[in-house]
């Protein structure tokens, strides 16, 4: 078994990545990160509750310096509303934080090589629509490859949820008593989700996927 860090928002998908690596039997630590993200504070919130509850060593990194190089997107900028509806390919240009999760996972190579940890892991996953270039098993493998050559060491970068739906890693979470109820994935981050961005659409539509009841707090359709 391993020694892993794990990158850490505090959403399903990486809430389940936390479960899934200790069945495995892998030690943890979780990173998680604020770079500039108008979900923010409640997403980390989330993270920081459930990694205490695991027990785990938890990090929360500033990187909001970085905002400004990450140009116009309705994440980091608060000009840009975030839009509503099913996913499409406009909406995901929208959302898109340039090379978000090479940043985050070469800071947590850094602290793996720091630590002694021997592997990293991101919950990258796939589903209906095609996802975010820096979530296709292509940029894991990339990832991997660079974290085989990166230090006089040779590290891992783990993405096992990289061929699954969000079916799949609901149906697993499920499996593994996820606090589902305690995940946090709308954009607009307010103070229950909106059940009206293309991130909430694709959690409801998960857990119906999956035939899992959906204990989320949405706020009401008007």
């Amino acid at each position: 078994m391993a020694d892993a860090v794990a990158i850490f928002s505090g959403g399903l998908d990486s809430t389940t990545l936390l479960y899934h690596l200790r069945a495995e039997g892998h030690s943890l630590r979780s990173l998680s990160v604020d770079y500039g993200q108008r979900h923010a504070r409640r997403e980390l919130d989330c993270a920081g509750r459930i990694a205490a509850d695991l027990g785990l060593e938890w990090r929360r990194l500033d990187l909001t310096s970085l905002v400004d190089f990450f140009g116009s997107n309705a994440l980091t900028d608060a000009a840009r509303g975030i839009p509503t509806g099913a996913y499409s390919a406009d909406s995901m240009a929208l959302t898109v934080v340039p090379n978000r999760n090479m940043i985050l996972l070469s800071v947590a190579l850094s602290w793996a090589i720091a630590t002694g940890a021997t592997a990293v892991a991101f919950g990258a996953h796939g589903g209906t629509y095609a996802p975010y270039p820096d979530c296709r098993p292509a940029f894991a493998d990339a990832m991997a490859a660079v974290a085989r050559v990166c230090h006089e060491s040779s590290l891992e970068v783990w993405a096992p949820f990289v061929g699954w739906s969000k079916a799949d890693i609901v149906a697993r979470g499920a499996e593994l008593g996820v606090p589902f109820e305690r995940t946090w994935s709308c954009y607009r981050g307010g103070v229950v989700h909106c059940g009206e961005c293309g991130t909430c659409l694709d959690r409801r539509a998960a857990f119906e996927g999956a035939g899992v009841s959906d204990p989320t707090v949405y706020r009401p359709r008007e």
